[in-house]
């Protein structure tokens, strides 16, 4: 069963200044879970999956009923309001309601006094790890079965009808979700035809939009990375840009944080024509992902084509 800790760590690889205070990570351990715990996680799942396409977000489930039977005062609420559309409120129903409100607040704080959550948003974030983990060569040394499993759930269960995924969980469907989503399930071990007719509609949806030639500029990097996408079919990312003195004003130091962040390890790696390991699994990709055989494309003229 998974538990989520919290302010906990004895890595060599960690450092804090504060005892791991906020800190949260899930960890899987086998052992743990009644029989009866175990169906309650079951059921929670199956719900979000039934009602996925109503309700986007999971709420932190699974955190909620770890918290529930950790937290004593999860309980301990005054009586539900319920007030008529004649009938006047009062001081006292308002004071029930907020207490109830901040009771219940109260339930979700962890006990090193920060409220945990998961950013529950975008869709481009999760596979970047994986393809970063499959590049350097240390998926199956950092995810154990268990991580690839919950990862591969988290991404069907945000797969939209129409198959596609989008820029994130609410999102109508791209080909930047689309692409990637779909390549990280095949980095996870998924098939061609698995998840139940998932990862077909996923690659249908890819290929009727064109192909991930079609994939906007971030996505063209990561496949190329990855080895499913030329470096040629990228616009340029110079590294060159760097060496400016940092008076100029387009230096990439004068960037807002994030873009800089971003643009330093893209540039690097664009001036590197960094590849990773070619393996079965990408030369099927390059098959999957395209409506033209891979060495017939046009790179030259996939650098500005994006999907509407």
């Amino acid at each position: 069963m998974w538990k989520l800790k919290i302010a906990e760590g004895g890595s060599p690889w960690l450092r804090t200044t504060n005892d791991h205070v906020g800190r949260q990570f899930w960890e899987f351990d086998p052992t743990l879970g009644s029989p009866e715990e175990l169906a309650d996680i079951e059921k929670a799942r199956q719900i979000f999956h039934e009602n996925r396409f109503k309700k986007k977000h999971s709420s932190d489930l699974l955190m909620r009923i770890q918290f529930a039977k950790e937290n004593s005062n999860s309980s301990v609420f005054p009586p539900k309001v319920d007030i008529k559309n004649d009938e006047d409120i009062t001081e006292d129903k308002v004071t029930n309601v907020l207490r109830r409100a901040i009771g219940f607040h109260s339930t979700l704080q962890a006990d090193d006094g920060h409220w945990p959550g998961d950013i529950g948003s975008p869709m481009f974030l999760l596979p970047g790890l994986v393809i970063t983990l499959t590049i350097t060569g240390e998926l199956n040394a950092v995810l154990s079965k268990e991580h690839k499993q919950e990862m591969c759930r988290y991404i069907y269960n945000h797969q939209n009808r129409d198959g596609g995924w989008g820029l994130h969980i609410e999102g109508h469907s791209t080909m930047f979700g689309s692409a990637l989503n779909y390549v990280t399930l095949r980095l996870l071990g998924e098939g061609c035809n698995d998840g139940e007719g998932a990862m077909e509609k996923g690659r249908k949806w890819i290929l009727d939009h064109g192909g991930a030639t079609s994939i906007t500029s971030w996505g063209k990097f990561w496949l190329s990375v990855l080895g499913v996408f030329e470096w040629s079919g990228n616009n340029p990312l110079p590294p060159e840009m760097w060496v400016l003195p940092y008076f100029f004003p387009v230096h990439p130091g004068r960037m807002w944080s994030h873009c800089r962040m971003v643009y330093l390890p893209m540039s690097y790696l664009y001036g590197k024509r960094f590849v990773g390991p070619i393996t079965s699994t990408i030369l099927s990709l390059r098959e999957e992902l395209f409506i033209v055989p891979y060495h017939n494309i046009d790179w030259n003229d996939s650098r500005n084509l994006c999907a509407k």
